[in-house]
């Protein structure tokens, strides 16, 4: 089911005892999550009736066996479990774990239970993941969806969020909003109220000022210093994104578009950024200036074949990036490694 499906069975007051939660979208989840702890737990067991349990820090079975329990302090409770996909054995994964298959028969009275699972998206990449997961868990009816919302949802969202608190916001501020933050509902409500709080009619500048520049202007100095071949500068760049706890794998979609528009640029031989910006209005792209001279800088540094060999590395380390692995700054480490070989450090 989707989450609005999820909160209109909530208000009319149904509770299922198991849920489980699939997808990366945050936004959502949490407005779920809120409205589940009103209708599930009276106000009297919220304090003590809250349970929350991470899969990288408890074993599964360890927290079905709470869920199993009473508690002498809450007469309902709420038990969540995060990282949900932990629970999954390597290799084959068919068969469902038999601590669900006899929660699920038998729940126990006054308790529900959330599986989270929101490492993985629903799209192709993923895809394989999320139905192992699903499959695995097949004891749970009750399945909410979390996708990524398309740009056009979160750009809707945003428009909503903006009306709500009262801000006037340009549509080219709002395109760069969207793309600066990845299309990220938690992000994009966030950035609107920080907007609010400078302005009430906000503009691209207004944009450019607040919202992070981890997407625009620090990945592109990435993107600058790889097509200069200068590894220490990349590596450094990446060092700040780590820190500043960048979601990785939209830095890596925001370089993917960035090439792309690129390579669009180079075959169309688009010879300035006022060229590149008429090129992409006309074919119905929002391009504000700004944008249209990182694209055309960075068409300048590339040939086209190494742009679309930087496009394929990309898909690589996004996958890398999704896959169950050490450290997500090695795998972007090497990504860059690759993409400057042979260049002076």
């Amino acid at each position: 089911m989707s989450p609005d499906e999820l909160l209109s069975q909530l208000k009319a007051g149904k509770v299922q005892p198991v849920y489980l939660f699939l997808g990366p979208d945050a936004w959502k989840r949490d407005e779920c999550r809120r409205a589940l702890l009103e209708k599930a737990l009276p106000e009297e067991d919220r304090e003590q009736g809250y349970v929350r349990h991470d899969l990288d820090e408890v074993d599964f079975n360890e927290a079905i066996d709470d869920a199993c329990s009473f508690s002498l302090f809450a007469a309902n409770r709420l038990i969540w479990i995060t990282g949900a996909e932990g629970a999954l054995p390597k290799g084959d994964a068919t068969e469902p774990p038999a601590a669900l298959v006899r929660y699920a028969g038998n729940p126990t009275p006054g308790v529900t239970l959330v599986l989270q699972s929101g490492r993985y998206d629903f799209g192709a990449d993923d895809k394989t993941k999320i139905e192992r997961i699903r499959k695995y868990f097949a004891p749970v009816k009750a399945v909410v969806e979390f996708p990524h919302p398309t740009p056009m949802e979160a750009r809707v969202l945003a428009q909503r969020l903006a009306k709500q608190r009262g801000l006037v916001i340009a549509n080219d501020a709002l395109e760069l909003l969207v793309e600066a933050t990845g299309a990220n509902a938690s992000r994009i409500s966030n950035e609107i109220d920080k907007l609010r709080l400078l302005t009430s009619d906000a503009n691209v500048e207004h944009v450019r000022k607040l919202v992070p520049d981890a997407r625009e202007a620090t990945i592109f100095n990435l993107v600058a210093a790889l097509g200069r071949r200068d590894r220490k500068t990349s590596l450094e760049i990446l060092d700040t994104l780590v820190r500043d706890g960048e979601y990785l794998p939209l830095a890596l979609n925001f370089l993917a578009t960035q090439f792309r528009f690129a390579i669009t640029a180079r075959e169309a031989r688009l010879s300035n950024a006022n060229a590149v910006q008429a090129h992409f209005s006309k074919q119905g792209v929002p391009m504000w200036r700004a944008r249209a001279e990182q694209i055309h800088q960075t068409a300048a540094a590339f040939q086209v074949s190494q742009m679309r060999a930087a496009v394929r590395w990309i898909f690589e380390a996004d996958r890398g990036l999704r896959d169950v692995r050490p450290d997500d700054r090695t795998v972007m480490e090497q990504f860059i490694l690759r993409l400057t070989q042979g260049a002076r450090v």
